[in-house]
């Protein structure tokens, strides 16, 4: 299982805290275990901390607001999803429109990706 850089646990906790409506809905959705999949919630990874986690499917979701789409974020989530390809994880980022819009298809759609992760055909 990774684990977070020393420090890192306590800003993942207050991140649980302060989660935003599309991370609660789709956690909502992710507590269930849908499929069978335990999936974490703010893990601490290293130096970062992924919105939810499933270590059965090595899979990681992130879910991105507009902000995602400006500035420096797609250099800095780039940099981020290489970190976790190169430990063998597979990065899922997740429009929160798309949690507000139809989070019945983003459920089967990280389902989908979770089963074909567990039976190794990523």
């Amino acid at each position: 299982m990774l684990q977070g850089d020393e420090g890192i646990g306590g800003r993942a906790r207050g991140l649980r805290r302060a989660m935003s409506a599309p991370e609660i809905t789709l956690w909502q959705v992710l507590r269930r275990r849908p499929g069978g999949y335990k999936f974490r919630r703010q893990h601490p990874s290293g130096p970062y901390i992924a919105d939810f986690y499933c270590h059965e499917a090595r899979l990681v979701v992130e879910v991105d607001s507009e902000a995602h789409g400006r500035g420096d974020r797609p250099a800095r989530d780039e940099a981020r999803d290489r970190w976790f390809a190169h430990r063998g994880l597979i990065t899922l980022r997740i429009a929160a429109i798309d949690i507000r819009k139809n989070i019945e298809g983003v459920t089967g759609h990280i389902l989908a990706t979770a089963a074909n992760r567990h039976l190794g055909e990523e």
